[in-house]
């Protein structure tokens, strides 16, 4: 089978081409044809600088395909089954970087015939991170009806995570608010159902979100929690949470102790390697009704628009991502 390969960390000219012999699954473990593979930071971040402890690793977290082999004792999958995955690469050398992949069943996923494997290869961290963050408050599953009454700020909400957690929240019956960086970002966040969308560089972004919630938001999706410190604090409401996925814009949150104890805030950090399973379990379940829905979508309609890059274009895919793509990169590995 192809793979793309790295065999020591470092720039994207680390990873190689190869052909492996096919991978046969083990109890509890299917193999799964990948048609689609999803381009996450993730994978740039750990070529840069982890091995952990494998000596060579194919990347990719995400991925969508068929179930092409099944170990012992698994009931609910089979051959020819539509899935995705998720965490792929996680605990493990080769990821949806390769043309099959051999995973524990609990990460694959059936994906309904309708749903084409572009959104399933989108899935998996994206969509995984975006429910932990709307359900880190007051609900802990997400379903039409239980966010009502609510108001969630979704920071970022061009990015593959913001977009998800746009999409979830409408669905769940949120009213959404989201902050951008300009226009054609803007146009994104609409398309993908912002009810209200705020432009944080050329306006003033709390009194706008104000504005719109004068009792502050019920919840924020945060991406940038070092430079938004201050506007979180300002327009969350008392008992309100902050759900922090990622640090761009800084390494370092500092937080006024006597205003946020004021508040009685609630800040849930949040990453997906060392979750909880059953949150994990939760948040695939929620995410797959949502699907079902068709309350998740991808491509420029829907406020994500898709780059295609071939297997072996790994390594540019990789980069545009690092350098901001906007929307989200898919490998073609092979034919749907």
């Amino acid at each position: 089978m192809r793979a793309v390969v790295y065999t020591e960390t470092g720039p994207s000219s680390v990873l190689q081409p190869v052909e492996r012999d096919l991978p046969e699954p083990g109890p509890g473990e299917v193999r799964v044809r990948v048609v689609r593979s999803g381009v996450n930071p993730t994978d740039h971040k750990f070529r840069a600088g982890a091995m952990r402890g494998h000596d060579e690793v194919s990347p990719g977290m995400d991925g969508s395909g068929v179930v092409d082999a099944v170990g012992a004792d698994i009931e609910h999958l089979a051959v020819g089954d539509r899935v995705w995955v998720y965490l792929a690469q996680h605990g493990t050398a080769y990821g949806t970087a390769t043309e099959h992949t051999v995973q524990p069943a609990d990460r694959v996923v059936h994906l309904p015939a309708q749903t084409s494997y572009d959104l399933g290869a989108a899935l998996g961290v994206p969509a995984i991170t975006a429910h932990r963050a709307l359900t880190s408050g007051e609900v802990n599953r997400l379903a039409p009806g239980t966010l009502d009454d609510h108001v969630v700020l979704v920071a970022g909400g061009a990015g593959a995570v913001g977009n998800a957690a746009i999409q979830l929240a409408r669905w769940a019956g949120a009213t959404v608010i989201t902050t951008v960086s300009g226009e054609e970002k803007a146009v994104l966040a609409r398309a993908a159902g912002a009810h209200h969308v705020v432009d944080y560089v050329h306006g003033d972004a709390q009194a706008e979100i104000l504005d719109l919630a004068p009792d502050g938001v019920d919840l924020v999706v945060e991406v940038a929690p070092a430079p938004n410190q201050a506007l979180d604090l300002a327009v969350t409401r008392v008992h309100g949470t902050i759900a922090v996925y990622a640090n761009n814009g800084g390494e370092q949150l500092t937080l006024p102790l006597r205003e946020t104890f004021s508040r009685n805030l609630r800040y849930q950090f949040i990453i997906l390697y060392t979750l909880d399973p059953a949150l994990l379990s939760l948040a695939v379940t929620d995410v797959s009704a949502a699907v079902l829905d068709g309350a998740l979508r991808v491509g420029e309609e829907a406020g994500l628009p898709l780059h295609h890059y071939a297997l072996a274009e790994v390594g540019a895919a990789q980069d545009a991502v690092e350098a901001g793509l906007v929307g989200k990169a898919l490998l073609d590995v092979a034919e749907g």
